[in-house]
């Protein structure tokens, strides 16, 4: 028997998009038309621009409906906040797929409270760059119903802080049991070479914010900074990943289980899982010669 994880089983193609990132409406260095024109003009297919929604920038959800062209869309979004964390004052929460009029938070509202409704009002809700404010798994425990990812990867915030990283909390809450997926982003402020470093290659009938959003929240997608997954799928002889030349196939697993081959230019390889027998859950991660990762979500068994 053969299962086929679902961001490559049949149907659709794959839109690169990314959703998590800012302009002028906030705290970024470039107006909205211009953030558009660069991920345009580097093959990206769709984007989120989520700039901060908060009282000092006048709880901007920038409209960027007028933007859309011919091959490239945008899915309406902010970087939502409430007070607080054990660690920060402030809860950052990436809502991609915001209805324009969503009603600013109240001064009572906790992270929790806005992430469902957020949740509710349509968008795909995620944990945003939790090793940059250090976010606990506690705290995160306390979003779960209401998110549907975990950055595993912001490029901004490894560039400039070495904090960009967040497989420590998605593989914390699968532990815990908790059925979330990830994303890599680039959390773009244009103010450093945060541009173009993280990104979701989102398998969807058409490049529509409706149809992304739909593949989005049903987990059909894969996340890079730069190696491409061309098809995973888990049979009797083991795990069978085919990618972009590769020096390393991981597969991951509960705790410390894991799956390992490494090698030059790999593209086609077979993972035996022996090692992660009894794991509830499994997510794969392809590594380049450069370095760069690519991410599967988990897959539960």
């Amino acid at each position: 028997m053969t299962t086929v994880l679902p961001a490559f089983a049949e149907g659709g193609r794959f839109y690169k998009g990314n959703i998590h990132t800012h302009s002028t409406r906030s705290d970024g260095a470039l107006p909205p038309e211009e953030v558009i024109r660069r991920y345009r003009s580097a093959g990206y297919d769709f984007l989120s621009l989520t700039d901060h929604f908060m009282e000092r920038f006048g709880f901007p959800i920038t409209d960027t409906r007028d933007l859309r062209s011919d091959g490239f869309t945008t899915i309406i979004g902010a970087e939502i906040h409430a007070p607080r964390t054990q660690m920060s004052e402030l809860w950052h929460l990436v809502a991609a797929g915001l209805p324009l009029d969503f009603t600013p938070p109240s001064p009572e509202e906790t992270g929790p409270e806005l992430a469902r409704r957020a949740h509710e009002a349509g968008a795909f809700v995620g944990i945003a760059h939790p090793a940059w404010y250090q976010l606990s798994l506690d705290d995160a425990e306390t979003l779960v119903e209401h998110t549907h990812a975990v950055e595993v990867y912001n490029h901004g915030c490894q560039v400039m802080h070495d904090r960009g990283d967040g497989a420590y909390l998605l593989d914390g809450l699968a532990d815990r049991g908790h059925r979330i997926n990830t994303y890599a982003c680039d959390d773009a402020h244009f103010k450093a070479p945060d541009f173009g470093g993280g990104w979701v290659m989102v398998k969807a009938e058409a490049n529509t914010p409706e149809a992304l959003l739909a593949s989005l929240k049903a987990g059909t997608y894969y996340s890079s900074q730069g190696p491409e997954i061309h098809a995973v799928e888990i049979a009797d002889d083991g795990l069978r990943v085919e990618c972009s030349p590769a020096v390393r196939i991981l597969v991951n697993g509960r705790g410390y289980q894991n799956s390992f081959i490494g090698g030059t230019g790999i593209s086609h390889a077979t993972l035996p899982l022996e090692k992660l027998e009894g794991s509830p859950w499994i997510r794969v991660i392809v590594v380049d010669e450069t370095g760069r990762r690519a991410w599967t979500n988990p897959f539960w068994f």
